[in-house]
């Protein structure tokens, strides 16, 4: 088993940056790829970043198209913290934003099918 912790989740203000964290903890040698996602109030979770560490993805990221640009996911492997840098926060990134783990090599981690274990979530509210 995987356990994830996020945090860093917060208020701050549209064009404001905030740092999001997933520290793993377990059998974290099985994880091959991290991502996050997020789930804003009355709509589905959707994907935001993924970094993948073996296989044919090895050393890729992945980001939604709405988030290219002032996002950036970053981590080296599943035993050191995974990041999510959020630049030019917008009052649309308000979210509660999840880490995901993946035990399974794939061409791409957008789909949250992918993926074996999940954090608790950390809040982030962007105001205008």
């Amino acid at each position: 088993q995987v356990q994830l912790v996020e945090s860093g989740g917060g208020l701050v203000q549209a064009g404001g940056s905030l740092r999001l964290s997933c520290a793993a903890s377990g059998r974290t040698f099985s994880i091959v790829a991290m991502g996050w996602f997020r789930q804003a109030p009355g709509k589905e979770r959707e994907f935001v970043a993924a970094i993948s560490w073996s296989g044919w993805s090895a050393g890729k990221t992945y980001y939604a198209d709405s988030v290219k640009g002032r996002f950036t996911i970053s981590g080296d492997s599943a035993k050191n913290p995974v990041y999510l840098q959020m630049n030019s926060l917008k009052p649309e990134d308000t979210a509660v934003y999840y880490c995901a783990a993946s035990k399974n090599y794939a061409n791409g981690y957008v789909s949250d099918h992918w993926y074996d274990y999940w954090g608790q979530g950390t809040q982030v509210t962007v105001s205008s």
